[in-house]
């Protein structure tokens, strides 16, 4: 069966988790995550919960876990933490966790950064990978950059992700 195919039988509407990374922004003023939700909903997916956690690699991990385990999202978005400086450690955290790997989104999100703000995007350190049955997505924590991640990647592939998923 091809994508097109694959797309056509996906679910629409999924269970979507948000954790912000940052030890220096609250709920209140997160605005990559508040964007995320408003976006999630807008095509049509319940937001089972959007948290903003600190930089620190065991509460990362300990978070990921914990939200996958007892609320079972069908996707998690993580925003922050990606980048290279030495309190970005979301990817630390969180690749160990992953049983599969989306290598080719870290490297299509690089190349549609690249487009837009030139050699700056090899700062970043984008990944996705899949923890049970949930698809966790790592992506910066600018507005700019969770926008262009969300529209360009993820939201257009979600439901054929998680079929993929689900059919094991």
């Amino acid at each position: 069966m091809g994508a097109r195919e694959h797309k056509k039988q996906s679910p629409r509407k999924l269970r979507v988790g948000i954790l912000s990374v940052s030890t220096t922004r609250s709920l209140a003023d997160d605005k990559s995550g508040h964007w995320i939700r408003k976006a999630a909903v807008k095509e049509g997916h319940q937001i089972i919960c959007h948290k903003v956690i600190p930089d620190d690699v065991e509460v990362i991990s300990e978070k990921v876990m914990g939200v996958c385990t007892e609320l079972s999202p069908q996707a998690l978005l993580l925003t922050g933490g990606t980048g290279i400086s030495s309190r970005d450690v979301t990817i630390e955290a969180v690749r160990p966790l992953f049983k599969k790997e989306l290598t080719a989104f870290g490297v299509i999100f690089s190349q549609l950064s690249f487009e837009e703000i030139d050699s700056a995007a090899i700062l970043s350190r984008a990944t996705a990978g899949i923890l049970g049955s949930t698809v966790i997505f790592c992506i910066p924590g600018s507005l700019k950059a969770c926008k262009l991640a969300c529209n360009a990647l993820i939201f257009p592939e979600l439901g054929h992700i998680v079929k993929h998923i689900q059919d094991g």
